[in-house]
């Protein structure tokens, strides 16, 4: 794929997303030089397969404060239970990179709004790979987002295993007159599979999206409670966090940070959905300050209580028995309960317009989703290790989708003769340093998971 400057904007209808981007017209000032609305835009027919283009935006439009919201829940996820192992992993001259990674995803982020701008048709991620690169910038888009997704998906059963046999140590399952013991972690993995499975029939997941709205509150309600039981309970402040920098985990850490930032595949969405397209700029600033200080203030937290003994998850550091804990352990098992579905359905839905080319049976619909869940435990129960997956989405996917596809796609729509010398720096920089780090976290990633086994 060139990076080249833009065409002469008459070559294309300026409704084909899947056209080459160089055929736009009326493009605006590159983002360094102005900032300027959105345009309202049309349904793009080439999107009809694209399940996150066909969510319709609100036709009321949503206000700033709940654009605000919604971006909170995005970005504070499960990334949250593992900020003090990056810190760990990294030092603490790696909260610097900490800092770095935020600034470097909301500037992409708001790249991510600049191509929206550069055409009506545009709707969501996939329609700005199109954009830029036609059918195959599209299905490359997608592809990075639909991993990531299912990925996540994994980690969300591998955390509620862990969790929950923090909770309910020794519980076991007897099969058969004891010819088939399944217990602790894999039973509970097994266990809430079942539990979610079927979430993921339900073709409205409106009700679960109005539940998953609370991980705002539970980000929240995760970082006090840390504090609760360091001042209250009594793990205090020991000071074994003592690494300044940790050269060889930087690339785990960096990994993590980026994962903690994932929130790309969804911002055009958020956008769309807004009645003041022009206020999400510094909408999006808002959501990274607030998720940075609640990151920062968790990793330091975590890392000032355990030191280098902090696990992949803190809640599993939490001292048993204590209403802290407990509280901190069932707040993070809402979260993936109630996400799971929302992160399988784009992959479901994706695969059942495949396969099924609009023959939507309610059996096939139902059969291919248990097949995924199905896969999801298999790979759970196969690869238990909740930091490095985490660490590897981050390096591998995140990277890709949070920032180097951005700036890619963001060069190839407005051209290089359209950005300042100032802007080209910046965002060659991030794609050299991006790179960098997706190809040493990634490296480090398998060699942890596979060292595991």
């Amino acid at each position: 794929m060139a990076i080249g400057g833009g065409a002469a904007p008459h070559h294309n209808p300026p409704g084909d997303v899947d056209s080459p981007a160089g055929a736009l017209p009326d493009f605006e000032q590159p983002l360094l030089r102005a900032h300027g609305g959105l345009q309202a835009g049309k349904q793009d027919p080439a999107a009809a397969h694209d399940h996150e283009a066909q969510c319709p935006p609100d036709t009321a439009g949503a206000t700033s404060l709940r654009t605000c919201f919604n971006g909170l829940n995005a970005l504070s996820g499960v990334g949250l239970l593992s900020i003090p192992y990056a810190l760990a992993e990294g030092g603490w001259l790696s909260l610097i990179l900490l800092l770095a990674v935020a600034m470097v995803c909301c500037y992409t982020g708001q790249l991510l709004q600049r191509c929206m701008g550069a055409s009506p048709a545009v709707r969501g991620y996939p329609d700005i790979g199109a954009l830029a690169f036609g059918r195959k910038g599209r299905f490359a888009v997608s592809a990075f987002m639909y991993a990531e997704l299912y990925l996540v998906a994994i980690g969300f059963l591998i955390l509620e295993g862990d969790n929950l046999d923090k909770l309910f140590p020794g519980t076991s399952l007897r099969l058969g007159n004891g010819l088939l013991v399944v217990s602790g972690k894999p039973l509970f993995i097994v266990l809430v599979s079942v539990a979610i499975l079927p979430t993921t029939w339900l073709r409205n997941l409106g009700v679960l999206a109005y539940v998953s709205a609370s991980g705002v509150l539970a980000s929240a309600v995760l970082v006090l409670c840390v504090l609760w039981a360091a001042v209250v309970d009594g793990v205090g402040f020991q000071g074994k966090g003592t690494s300044l920098l940790n050269v060889r985990g930087l690339p785990t850490a960096l990994g993590l940070y980026t994962f903690c930032y994932c929130g790309h595949a969804i911002f055009p969405t958020l956008c769309n959905s807004m009645k003041e397209k022009d206020k999400f700029s510094k909408v999006l600033v808002i959501c990274f300050v607030a998720c940075t200080l609640n990151y920062g203030s968790m990793a330091i937290l975590g890392y000032l209580m355990y030191g280098d003994e902090v696990e992949s998850q803190v809640t599993l550091n939490l001292p048993e028995g204590k209403l802290s804990s407990r509280l901190a352990i069932y707040t993070a098992l809402i979260n993936p309960f109630s996400k799971y579905a929302l992160m399988v359905t784009p992959v479901a839905t994706a695969i059942e317009e495949r396969l099924l080319a609009g023959n939507n049976k309610r059996s096939m619909n139902m059969l291919i989703r248990t097949f995924i869940v199905l896969s999801t435990v298999i790979i759970a129960l196969t690869v238990p290790f909740f930091g490095h997956l985490m660490a590897l989405v981050g390096s591998l996917l995140s990277v890709m989708a949070s920032m180097l596809l951005p700036c890619i796609c963001y060069l190839k729509i407005f051209g290089l003769a359209r950005c300042s010398r100032a802007e080209v720096a910046l965002i060659g920089a991030i794609i050299v340093l991006g790179s960098l780090v997706a190809a040493s976290g990634t490296y480090s990633s398998v060699k942890k998971i596979i060292d595991e086994f």
